[in-house]
């Protein structure tokens, strides 16, 4: 454990979690604690190039080190990021460019001397990026996602939170022994994003935004598009502006809102610096398991969340005011089905209706009383 005055020095952490959009995500809060808690410290983060945006803006943001993350809207959270193509990396792991690259991330992390590393992705490569780092601590879960992880940790450290988030925020604590509690994340603002999201929304700016994202890591946890259809339509009727996110390779699921909502969604495709400008402009989120609706979460936004073979008791909402909709007889399954979960089918476009009207008038209520 650190004392007080080495915790108010210059005291180098490395943060490690890849992953898709949601994991990011769920890391942010405890990161976010740690940061307030000592805001001398350097915390740098190891990331897949997608998600940079989640930690630094794509336009205005300064580059390195010596930026200062309390001064640095662009980049308030991380002095530094390195950018880590593992998924390319796993494609071709005996090619040149990629043992080229691992071998300067090397150099990267060792020049630094790292005085921690945090691994909250709780993973084989996650924790061999930790350790090529080559510093003394390495810091995981005690049960992380891949058993095999735990031997490659120098400190394992039990968790008995039941949300990911919590049990992030657990392991944080154990770098300074810290008695930390997760906070709202601090998000870049991007001033290219914020000025296209002013575009957008021009000349309606004060009509209140609905956000809907129809997309899902695979086939069983996406409620189906024609039903998404049926609520944006509902919400157009209520006075909503309507936008349906579409990632990469969902534009499909798009156009088909679009069209069975006779036009009262508007397709749309952004940048991640964008997603997090329009989000923040939102009145309501509605979608499955999906990195957006963990970004509404962070942002603090009323969320609707459409569960079926996930677990939203360790990965849904979280921090925001939300409704969770799951079956009873939905069980907690990662199998990567292309069919929709069963229990997911019984949930009925009234009943998010219904979850969004109450979170509408709960947020309506709440404004009056400020």
């Amino acid at each position: 454990m650190h004392t007080q005055s080495q915790s108010q020095s210059q005291f180098r952490l490395l943060v490690v979690r890849l992953g898709a959009m949601g994991d990011i995500l769920h890391a942010l809060p405890a990161v976010t604690a740690l940061r307030r808690a000592h805001p001398g410290w350097r915390i740098d983060w190891v990331v897949e190039p997608a998600w940079a945006s989640l930690l630094t803006a794509e336009s205005g943001a300064q580059s390195g080190p010596a930026s200062t993350p309390a001064q640095n809207p662009q980049k308030p959270l991380v002095n530094d990021v390195h950018l880590v193509p593992v998924k390319a990396w796993a494609r071709h792991p005996l090619g040149l460019k990629t043992i080229r690259q691992i071998a300067a991330l090397r150099k990267a992390l060792r020049a630094t001397g790292y005085d921690a590393v945090l691994d909250f992705q709780g993973a084989v490569r996650s924790a061999l990026i930790g350790r090529l780092s080559g510093c003394r601590r390495v810091i995981g879960e005690a049960a992380p996602r891949e058993p095999a992880a735990k031997w490659l940790f120098t400190e394992r450290i039990p968790t008995r939170g039941v949300h990911v988030i919590e049990q992030d925020v657990e392991v944080a604590a154990a770098v300074a022994g810290d008695a930390l509690e997760p906070v709202a994340p601090l998000l870049p603002i991007d001033p290219a994003a914020e000025l296209w999201c002013d575009n957008l929304l021009a000349p309606n700016a004060n009509q209140p935004i609905a956000l809907l994202n129809p997309g899902a890591g695979w086939g069983a946890k996406r409620w189906p598009a024609e039903r998404y259809a049926a609520v944006a339509a509902g919400l157009a009727r209520r006075g909503l502006r309507v936008f349906v996110n579409a990632g990469p390779g969902e534009e499909s699921l798009a156009e088909t809102i679009q069209t069975e909502s006779n036009e009262a969604a508007t397709p749309l495709r952004c940048t991640l610096g964008e997603l997090i400008a329009l989000t923040r402009r939102t009145a309501l989120a509605i979608a499955g398991d999906t990195g957006p609706l963990h970004l509404a979460c962070a942002l603090g936004k009323p969320v609707v969340g459409i569960f079926g073979p996930t677990d939203p008791a360790r990965n849904g909402p979280f921090g925001s005011s939300f409704r969770v909709l799951r079956h009873a007889e939905s069980r907690r399954d990662h199998t990567r089905r292309e069919e929709p979960e069963a229990g997911l089918l019984t949930i009925t476009p009234e009943e998010v209706l219904k979850a969004a009207d109450d979170l509408l008038t709960q947020s309506s209520q709440g404004d009056s009383t400020r």
